[in-house]
């Protein structure tokens, strides 16, 4: 007789590293096809549709009318893009590398290795696995991942060596870079540098580092490793190997970045929208794969803290003359309806939209 599933295992799905190193895989698996738009390729070299590129060092020490300037640029990133990139962060770019290394590492691991850390558990601090989410998705995606809480807590692993050290100087490096892009991005806004910080206690506030696999795929055109979404999140930080693969979507076409070396790609996510009334919009983006290389991207989301929910600044509001839009929403049970079916029905932003009559 066959041992019963509880509700508690984690669904038998193989890795996708697992598939893809199969040396007789020639084509796209039934369960793995998603059909794109053929007209929706995205495209890097359209001068009108260029990644607006914030200078990170203007910003913190330029002159008082340099990091005007900077404010002013990067208001209009975030209203006309919702995606930036940022230069001269000051991080290192031998331990970004030293961070994507020591994530292919761990992919690299044997998968009974990895399997202690595999958990449905949307919070856990430490989970890994592939796809999104088996139970309810109708595609599987050409992805594996793992995620780490690095704050308010920091977790890492103990396998392989060196990932504990290395993701906890990266966690700290970008998080002060996330604190300074959200001083710049409340200024913007006209309020005080700390307004949102304060607002959704940023000091207690989730980090997380999510880490992405895409191998190889035999049809690119026939998989996907992300489908389109936006980021739950205040602001998330992201950087990549040398394979590009992120698209997103601005004046309805989808554009592929491409990256500045050693600069963070920065987008706007969900809770920021809901805090200025769409004024800042969260971007639709999603991954492709290719049939070249193992592309690597690490997306670091930093959100409110769990038990903080974003509403409509008031003062914005006031200022602008609007009604608020939204309701509120813990940030924990926000993430809970981005995991759950009712995310694959209507953007959870829809979810939390004031009905008028």
């Amino acid at each position: 007789m066959a041992p019963t599933v509880t509700s508690m295992e984690v669904p038998k799905v193989a890795s996708i590293k697992t598939l893809a190193d199969s040396a007789s895989l020639t084509f796209v698996p039934s369960e793995y096809t998603y059909t794109r738009n053929p007209n929706e390729q995205g495209d890097a070299n359209d001068p009108e549709h260029s990644n607006p590129i914030i200078d990170f060092a203007l910003l913190t020490s330029g002159s008082p009318d340099q990091r005007a300037k900077v404010i002013q640029e990067l208001r209009r990133a975030c209203e006309e893009w919702g995606f930036f990139q940022v230069t001269n962060h000051g991080v290192p770019e031998a331990l970004m590398q030293s961070m994507i290394d020591a994530c292919h590492r761990f992919f690299d691991l044997p998968e009974e290795e990895k399997k202690e850390f595999q958990t449905r558990n949307l919070l856990d601090p430490i989970k890994c696995g592939t796809s999104f989410n088996v139970d309810i998705e109708k595609v599987h995606l050409w992805r594996d991942f793992l995620k780490v809480i690095a704050h308010p807590e920091f977790n890492s692993l103990n396998k392989p060596a060196g990932y504990s050290e290395v993701s906890l100087e990266f966690s700290k490096r970008t998080r002060e870079v996330a604190t300074e892009i959200l001083k710049g991005i409340s200024e913007s806004l006209g309020l005080e540098a700390d307004y949102i910080a304060k607002a959704m206690n940023w000091d207690r506030g989730l980090q997380i580092l999510a880490a992405n696999y895409y191998p190889e795929c035999p049809q690119p055109d026939k998989a996907i490793g992300l489908p389109p979404h936006t980021d739950h999140g205040l602001v998330t930080l992201l950087i990549q190997n040398e394979m590009g693969g992120l698209e997103v979507k601005h004046k309805d076409q989808w554009v592929l970045v491409n990256a500045a070396p050693g600069a963070f790609i920065v987008n706007i996510g969900d809770q920021m929208q809901i805090l200025t009334n769409d004024k800042y919009k969260s971007i639709w983006h999603r991954a492709v794969v290719n049939n070249k290389a193992t592309r690597i991207s690490i997306a670091v989301p930093h959100g409110p803290s769990l038990d903080t929910p974003a509403l409509p600044i008031p003062e914005l509001l006031e200022r602008e003359g609007q009604a608020p839009k939204y309701i509120g929403m813990t940030y924990e049970k926000f993430m809970e309806l981005q995991a759950s079916p009712a995310a694959l029905t209507k953007p959870c932003l829809h979810h939390l939209r004031v009905k008028h009559n």
